[in-house]
């Protein structure tokens, strides 16, 4: 059954609602689209597709958006994995070291492996993106009910919302859905598209879904020039819980977050590195910078509204914007070398 808007609030005589000018400025824009769909004669499919999606995201904001400074995991797996297998319990016990971290645990919120996400991390540290579908998609009894469950109809909306709020990934096996969130967020990574984020492979157990993977990837895509070496730092692989927790919250040991100014990219840190490491950072990553150097400051004049990331130190440089794989390994760098 789809997911229905709570009823918006009765009238009231107190003045209405007046958002500031920049945000002001893009909801005019949105609307002038709208009436340019009538002047293009747009057709009624067309319009269906569009307001379906307009509604479906701007519930899915509203949702999410008590929720956009608390870190989330985005679980993807098998529908199909029935709760005595292996890779259902690891799902469990990644969701609850999750939990207990303080994570949010996001799923597709159906049953298998997303049940089992949920599960480990109940319903409290729970979040759902459920897909409407015919067959085999009934919401799992963790969040069945709950207002932190969104239901879409669109696969497309539905990978927007679990990339745009996720601070990190872990896929589980599974099928043609799996593979196919799976390799968006690679893709996304691997070209830009998306901040650089934690991805972490993790079997079952002694299992040999992900390695298997990993040896395609090599074969077919590597060896074959498809891709760069480096790129395959975007994603780690393991059957052990306790190392693909360890690998999302290491990713934000001391990295926190990236952002472009004009032509420079900036790294939010928890703490700045010493000239020493700087000077390391300088010789071993100088193929990533196109000008100048890595260079440490306070926040840019272009992040002034950023209040809440104000104390922290960046590390600023004129990023090449093409090696994200080689970008990977300079957080990786910053998370290992940095001291306390």
């Amino acid at each position: 059954m789809e997911n229905r808007e709570p009823e918006e609030p009765a009238m009231s005589d107190e003045p209405a609602f007046e958002p500031p000018k920049r945000i002001a400025e893009l909801i005019d824009r949105i609307r002038e689209l709208a009436d340019k769909l009538a002047v293009d004669h747009t057709s009624r499919g067309d319009l269906k597709i569009l307001s379906r999606t307009l509604l479906e995201l701007r519930y899915a904001f509203k949702v999410f958006s008590p929720y956009r400074h608390t870190h989330k995991v985005t679980v993807f797996g098998s529908a199909r994995t029935p709760s005595q297998q292996p890779a259902y319990q690891q799902a469990f016990e990644f969701g609850r070291r999750m939990a207990e971290c303080g994570w949010l645990v996001v799923t597709g919120a159906a049953s298998g492996i997303m049940e089992a996400g949920h599960a480990g991390a109940g319903r409290d540290h729970s979040m759902g993106l459920n897909i409407l579908l015919p067959f085999e998609q009934s919401t799992n009894p963790i969040i069945a009910g709950d207002p932190k469950l969104v239901y879409m109809k669109y696969f497309f909306t539905r990978k927007l919302m679990f990339v745009k709020e996720s601070d990190a990934f872990c896929l589980m096996p599974g099928g043609f859905g799996t593979l196919d969130e799976g390799m968006e967020v690679l893709t996304l990574l691997q070209t830009g598209k998306h901040d650089m984020m934690p991805v972490v492979l993790l079997d079952e157990p002694g299992g040999d879904y992900w390695t298997g993977f990993d040896r395609f990837v090599h074969a077919q895509l590597l060896d074959r020039g498809m891709i760069s070496p480096e790129d395959l730092s975007l994603y780690r692989i393991t059957d052990r819980c306790d190392e693909a927790v360890d690998e999302i919250l290491r990713f934000y040991r001391v990295y926190h977050s990236m952002r472009y100014v004009r032509n420079q990219l900036v790294f939010r840190l928890h703490k700045a590195p010493d000239a020493r490491q700087l000077d390391v950072m300088n010789d071993r990553f100088r193929d990533l910078v196109t000008e100048g150097r890595f260079t440490v400051s306070g926040p840019l004049s272009e992040e002034a509204e950023e209040t809440q990331l104000a104390k922290m130190p960046r590390l600023v440089f004129h990023f090449n914007r093409h090696d994200f794989g080689r970008l990977r390994q300079l957080i990786d760098f910053v998370n290992q070398d940095i001291r306390d």
